[in-house]
């Protein structure tokens, strides 16, 4: 517990702990906002919170659902930050928040309660700003002689003040060349990992390409506690901006480690016949073990653009986005929308991130764009998306339902790879109904002709253990499904050369698989591609 003491209006402001160990002195600039905003009255009130709990009613936040209210949810968390003081919304307010290019930045608890939360996206100063940033008061830092690292390797040369989020980067290497209507000419090398203060690599979380040369390599401390962000019911007025790829951040953005999201709830409103995409309004990067559990989001409306080869696409735009994260759950979450509605696009899109859960959540996807190093899926429903990945490591799936035209889609415009081994255990699998389908278990294409800045891999080995494919609603020319979608046509001989090579699964184990419409599971419809792959079966 804090005791404050103030020796004037205008002069610092302390608080101690009681054991008199930590003292913290308030900004004169933080003091200087706050009073700007609130006037001398309600700051001289917000000095001396009751029972050290900050809360916006005290900064002049109106809470009335019609004034803009970001400034004083601003200051009181300025003021929180500073003497490390816990926020409380004020109960069953609503907070308006208008297009002013303000971010509220937390670093203590905050617990939104039942309070509203209106975001008004109409007019909006700069897309790019976040409404919240969680962060740290632990400022990253450059690591100082580490010119090269090996895949796998084990220890760095450094000593660290604690265990740090290490991001690194060759921007004389390119990687994830995409192909297809959103081709591009890649991104830097980039990888993220956990190092412990000697300098040890976390081991579930392995560096997965050589660094022959960094030019940047950046670590940001873990903290020690676990920041808490609980409850608020959030609604998005969405913008009416011309549909192209002009993504809004307008959200809670997470780039502290170790935060626990409860109890949030999203929902959007107003989306009309044109809108710019979202880029994920729970928006996590450059940070480690962050879970989001018992929270409701919303899928975003998909809007059509023309892509970067000039033709129509459309835009993935997310309620959910990780970037550059470590060790991430998500924990009895759901969304507001129809998981089986293809108008909204998939919930969640990743990006270099290594360790990702869903564990009782009900979504229209899980998706991996730029890789991921081991996933885990279980006690879950995916809807009209279903599973989308690349990456390596380990794929864990289990007793979950699954829609889509694959169990698991190895994404075809990143080379469908995934180094590594795809399990499993007591799932659902429900194909795409309603037309002719090529139900397949696992899906994706590969040409061989267009480089990805790396070797593509097919999973090395894949292990099904019970298995229930409901293909019910097939039509009257359904074959039944395949282990393998035909990931290259053209391949039906060894006349085919790749250009670059495709390294494919070596063995299948597969126990338990039944099928609705009793057709047996067969190996592919491109039986050649795949005919050296050693599949065992067991009733």
């Amino acid at each position: 517990m804090f005791t404050t003491s103030q020796t004037s209006r205008n002069g610092p402001i302390c608080c101690r702990r009681r054991s008199g160990v930590m003292a913290v002195r308030f900004s004169m600039a933080a003091a200087t906002v706050a009073m700007s905003i609130c006037g001398p009255s309600l700051w001289a009130r917000a000095a001396a919170p009751a029972q050290g709990v900050v809360r916006y009613g005290e900064f002049g936040a109106k809470g009335d659902g019609k004034t803009d209210d970001i400034d004083a949810i601003a200051a009181a968390h300025a003021f929180a930050n500073q003497r490390g003081l816990a926020v409380k919304a004020e109960e069953d307010a609503t907070y308006y928040i208008g297009g002013k290019n303000r971010t509220v930045v937390i670093q203590t608890d905050t617990d939104f309660g039942t309070a509203a939360f209106i975001i008004d996206d109409t007019d909006v100063q700069d897309r790019k700003s976040h409404i919240f940033l969680v962060s740290s008061s632990l400022q990253p830092f450059k690591l100082k002689g580490v010119s090269s690292l090996k895949k796998n390797q084990e220890k760095i040369d450094v000593s660290l003040p604690g265990t740090c989020l290490v991001t690194v980067t060759n921007s004389h290497v390119r990687r994830y060349i995409r192909f297809g209507a959103n081709r591009n000419n890649g991104s830097p090398q980039t990888d993220v990992f956990l190092v412990d203060k000697d300098g040890n690599v976390q081991r579930d979380a392995p560096i997965i390409w050589d660094f022959d040369q960094i030019t940047d390599i950046t670590a940001h401390p873990l903290d020690a506690t676990t920041l808490t962000i609980t409850g608020g019911r959030f609604t998005t007025i969405a913008n009416t901006a011309e549909s192209k790829y002009n993504y809004y951040s307008r959200g809670i953005a997470i780039r502290r480690s170790r935060v626990l999201v409860d109890g949030l709830e999203h929902r959007v409103t107003g989306e009309g016949d044109q809108g710019a995409p979202y880029g994920g309004f729970v928006n996590i990067g450059n940070c480690s073990d962050v879970t989001v559990q018992n929270t409701i989001l919303t899928g975003r409306k998909t809007y059509r653009t023309i892509g970067s080869a000039g033709v129509p696409v459309s835009m993935g735009s997310y309620d959910i986005s990780l970037n550059g994260a470590l060790n991430v759950s998500f924990v009895h979450c759901s969304q507001t929308n129809d998981i089986q509605d293809g108008t909204y696009w998939g919930i969640l899109g990743s990006n270099y991130c290594k360790n990702l859960v869903f564990d009782n959540c009900t979504f229209s996807r899980f998706d991996a764009h730029m890789g991921v190093a081991n996933a885990t899926i279980r006690n879950s429903t995916l809807g009209h998306q279903g599973i989308n990945a690349i990456g390596c490591g380990i794929f864990t799936v289990e007793n979950t339902t699954i829609h889509g035209r694959s169990l698991i889609n190895l994404r075809s415009d990143y080379g469908s790879t995934w180094q590594g081994e795809l399990v499993i255990r007591n799932c659902v699998f429900v194909p795409a109904g309603g037309r002719p389908i090529n139900a397949s278990l696992i899906g994706g294409s590969y040409s061989g002709q267009h480089d990805f800045g790396y070797t593509c891999y097919m999973p090395e080995r894949i292990t099904i253990d019970t298995l229930r494919i409901d293909d019910s609603n097939h039509p009257a020319n359904y074959r039944g499904p395949a282990i393998f979608a035909n990931f290259n046509p053209s391949m039906t001989d060894d006349s085919y050369v790749e250009k670059f090579a495709y390294v494919r699964t070596q063995k299948v184990s597969l126990e338990n698989v039944t099928t609705a419409s009793g057709k047996a599971l067969r190996l592919s419809d491109n039986p050649f591609m795949f005919k050296d792959v050693q599949v065992t079966t067991n009733p």
